[in-house]
């Protein structure tokens, strides 16, 4: 391991990192990471055409602070470049029963590693400058922030993803369509989720966004042994939304189940393709930096 990877959290195990402290610290420690190595790749994606200053606000990395301003006015600014926009987003988590699981203890659950994301996902948006929302749901909408960018708003959603949840089933299709009353104006959607429910009430909404003219990015959230049967005697599955419990001999079903979970991934990729929305598989022993980039790839290549 390289010194840069030893220091970047974004490049660390998720379990480790996320054992360090809270969740906002650990975000904050993840998007330092990744702007840093974004910033020091010839394809980082920001103009390094300045534009105009605007207020600082707690967040913004002090590399941009105009120190002369600041001394001769005894007032803080940011240098703003070209490539910082206003985009509206809209983050929808699943907090249902089904993302509190995990297949090892030493890994972090699905609702935890989704949370942590979250955070900085958020977090990174708002220091691009666009405004960033929250939703949460499980059968019914939990949680609903619309998109702010002022000062105090990542605290806000801080707070939110501690607010009790894990309610027994995921609805998500009330939870994308509030998303969509959150954005006036054509802005994104991200949906993170284990994607444990109807496919076809997911792509209904999901085609109902992009004809609003939004942009839609669905994260699939899933823990290792999801796509792998690593028990080997038998064992009792037990689904924890419907808690539907079914016996197997693990070596019968094995390869039957990893036929299965596949096709269902290639569907979900092909149909949520054809309904113009992004998708990506995130496993939960990745670092926080894979899922941050592939987010943020879509979001500089949006207008």
């Amino acid at each position: 391991m390289d010194t840069e990877r030893a220091t970047r959290a974004d490049l660390l195990d998720p379990a480790i990192i996320a054992a360090l402290g809270r969740i906002e610290v650990i975000a904050r420690w993840v998007v330092d990471g990744f702007l840093t190595g974004l910033h020091r790749s010839p394809r980082r994606g920001f103009s390094v055409e300045f534009a105009e200053h605007r207020p600082y606000q707690p967040g913004d990395e002090l590399r941009y602070v105009d120190w002369k301003i600041a001394a001769r006015a005894d007032k803080w600014v940011v240098k703003q470049y070209e490539e910082e926009t206003n985009l509206r987003a809209t983050l929808v988590l699943d907090v249902s029963r089904s993302m509190a699981w995990r297949g090892d203890a030493s890994r972090l659950t699905k609702l935890a590693y989704a949370e942590r994301l979250t955070a900085a996902l958020a977090l990174l948006f708002l220091r691009q400058r666009d405004a960033v929302g929250l939703i949460r749901f499980d059968e019914s909408v939990r949680t609903s922030l619309p998109p702010r960018v002022r000062s105090g708003h990542w605290q806000r959603i801080v707070a939110a993803l501690g607010d009790p949840g894990a309610g027994r089933a995921s609805h998500a299709p009330a939870a994308l369509e509030q998303a969509g009353r959150l954005i006036p104006r054509r802005g994104m959607v991200v949906l993170i989720s284990d994607l444990l429910m109807d496919p076809e009430d997911v792509l209904r909404r999901v085609r109902a966004l992009r004809v609003a003219g939004h942009h839609v990015a669905v994260l699939h959230i899933l823990d290792p042994a999801e796509r792998e049967l690593a028990v080997t005697s038998d064992a009792v599955f037990v689904d924890p939304e419907t808690e539907v419990a079914v016996p197997a001999t693990v070596a019968d079903v094995r390869t039957a189940y990893r036929a299965t979970v596949e096709e269902a991934l290639r569907e979900w990729r092909s149909s949520l393709a054809a309904a113009g929305a992004v998708y990506e598989t995130i496993t939960t022993d990745a670092p926080f930096g894979v899922p941050l980039r592939r987010a943020f790839a879509v979001r500089q290549r949006l207008p």
